[in-house]
């Protein structure tokens, strides 16, 4: 059954840019009122004054989603200014490499808590006051990336398959309370995050394109959401490719992870 998004309040974290701005864009054309969350201002403000300048209604909120007391507070601004949330869409994330020796580890600790705990914490601040009116529904974006550990990328490939697992629990878990609870597992996408990748990067989508079939598949009710499918189907097979033969596919990344990360530290 699809359900209509209309005049619902919605909630998107890491919509400063990429997926997270054109979720927010395309909910608020479709009548949706939305508070709009990531760590940058700027881009933020941008995007309401986006918003509201085609008659929709948008608020920002500057909130690091790794904190858990910024993000409750993020979501008490959103209603006292719309309302109780009927949608949350826990978007934001970051990519960094993981390096061979020595690990960087503050990347790797960013990169978890981010990616997992930025999740839980939005999921879990708008939960309460769902399951009081028997009604909501939390969306978490992870990544097909969450099904097959990348050579220099073990950090970002764990932090989305805990998001998968987590989710998974919390939707059996919230079985006949009334909430609702998906999981959406993209592609390729053309963002920031993904400008700096060097490797080739098959069936790579608009971040438009990725949002109309997001937000059609949250409509929908889906319980998990993987695309595109043939992407979704070559890295279910590739658990069983040797090592070495995906080593071989990948190049000399741990190259270009340390360049990568020398150059955004620069």
């Amino acid at each position: 059954m699809t359900r209509s998004v209309a005049g619902k309040v919605v909630l998107v974290t890491g919509a400063s840019s990429g997926i997270g701005w054109e979720l927010a864009k395309q909910l608020a054309a479709e009548g949706c009122k939305v508070g709009v969350v990531a760590r940058r201002a700027e881009p933020l403000n941008e995007l309401v004054a986006h918003i509201t300048g085609v008659g929709g209604d948008a608020l920002a909120v500057p909130a690091d989603v790794g904190s858990r007391d910024r993000v409750e507070e993020a979501l008490a601004k959103v209603r006292e200014r719309f309302g109780p949330i009927d949608l949350v869409i826990a978007n934001a994330g970051i990519g960094r490499p993981t390096l061979r020796d020595p690990v960087n580890m503050s990347d790797v600790e960013d990169t978890l808590r981010i990616n997992l705990m930025g999740v839980v914490y939005t999921v879990s601040a708008a939960l309460p006051e769902m399951l009081a009116r028997k009604d909501g529904h939390l969306v978490a974006i992870s990544s097909l990336a969450a099904y097959r550990g990348l050579p220099a990328e073990s950090a970002y490939c764990a932090s989305k398959a805990a998001v998968n697992v987590y989710m998974d629990g919390l939707r059996m878990h919230l079985r006949n309370t009334g909430v609702r609870v998906t999981t959406i597992c993209p592609g390729f996408i053309k963002t920031p995050m993904t400008a700096t990748n060097k490797f080739y990067m098959p069936q790579l989508m608009e971040a438009d394109y990725a949002a109309r079939k997001m937000i059609r598949a949250i409509k929908r009710g889906k319980k998990v959401y993987n695309f595109p499918w043939q992407l979704h189907m070559l890295i279910k097979l590739s658990r069983w490719v040797p090592d070495g033969v995906m080593n071989w596919a990948m190049g000399d990344y741990e190259a270009e992870a340390q360049q990568a990360v020398a150059d955004r530290q620069k």
